[in-house]
């Protein structure tokens, strides 16, 4: 139901694509060769743009996976070092605590590792790479617009121009 003043949904949605349109002063084109050379940047914008995407569709691909094995390896190694540290704390001095002192020391060195890893595969760096890919799509949509408004431009030139 539309109320009174309301614009249809679908009409609505035609409207925000002319105003975007209408963001590009394609009405200064006066060639028909204008418009080509401005199609043919914009297809190779579009092309490497493709290609960016298809990229970082892969890398956030892979840190999804990365972030998930690196979360669950170091919560395995925060639960063998706090094993660790009450067998120590158990027993008494000599050289089943002394290999003991090693494997925690062993330990915490993995646990530095993992952590540094975390920061370059992690959640942090997968939500970064999210937002590349969504930056891209973005840029995708709007030289889409710029095609179609190009495009639009061209057909309102008589063709010896």
């Amino acid at each position: 139901m539309i109320r009174d003043g309301a614009v249809p949904e679908s009409r609505n949605s035609s409207i925000n694509q002319n105003i975007r349109i209408m963001n590009y002063s394609v009405q200064n084109l006066a060639t028909i060769a204008d418009c080509n050379v401005l199609l043919s940047m914009a297809a190779k914008e579009k092309a490497d743009l493709d290609f960016k995407k298809l990229t970082d569709e892969r890398l956030t691909s892979r840190f999804t996976e990365a972030s998930l094995q690196l979360s669950a390896d170091l919560q395995g190694v925060i639960a063998e070092l706090s094993a660790t540290e009450t067998i120590i704390a158990a027993l008494p001095d000599g050289p089943s605590k002394e290999d003991a002192m090693d494997r925690k020391t062993r330990l915490e060195y993995k646990k530095f590792l993992i952590e540094t890893r975390m920061e370059s595969y992690g959640t942090v760096a997968l939500l970064v790479k999210e937002m590349d890919l969504r930056r891209i799509l973005r840029e995708l949509e709007e030289v889409d617009v710029f095609i179609e408004a190009v495009t639009a431009r061209m057909g309102q030139l008589s063709p010896e121009s």
